[in-house]
């Protein structure tokens, strides 16, 4: 028997594609776990796949950043600004909401 598989990340940016909706639930999920360990991480590989699923260059342009510059602030090492979080979230079709 010969077993297919695939990188996380792919398969994340596939399912982001396959249904754009999805990337609501999955950010949100991403922002509840923030202050977890690995939270902080785990936030930016959301915003990376998500910007994966709907091209890295057209996320970075609607968001007025050069694409290398999108690509580091979203790394695991990235430690982008909150005008940066929220340019990329607004570019994405995204809106970023508190709740209780």
């Amino acid at each position: 028997m010969i077993k297919s598989s695939r990188p996380h990340d792919d398969a994340v940016v596939e399912l982001l594609r396959a249904d754009p909706a999805f990337a609501d639930e999955y950010l949100s999920t991403a922002l509840d776990e923030v202050n977890q360990p690995g939270g902080r991480e785990a936030l930016l590989a959301a915003l990376r796949h998500i910007a994966e699923a709907q091209g890295m260059a057209t996320v970075a342009d609607r968001a007025g950043i050069p694409r290398e510059s999108l690509y580091r602030a979203l790394s695991t090492k990235g430690n982008p600004t909150i005008k940066t979080l929220l340019a990329v979230i607004n570019a994405a079709g995204l809106k970023l909401s508190v709740h209780r």
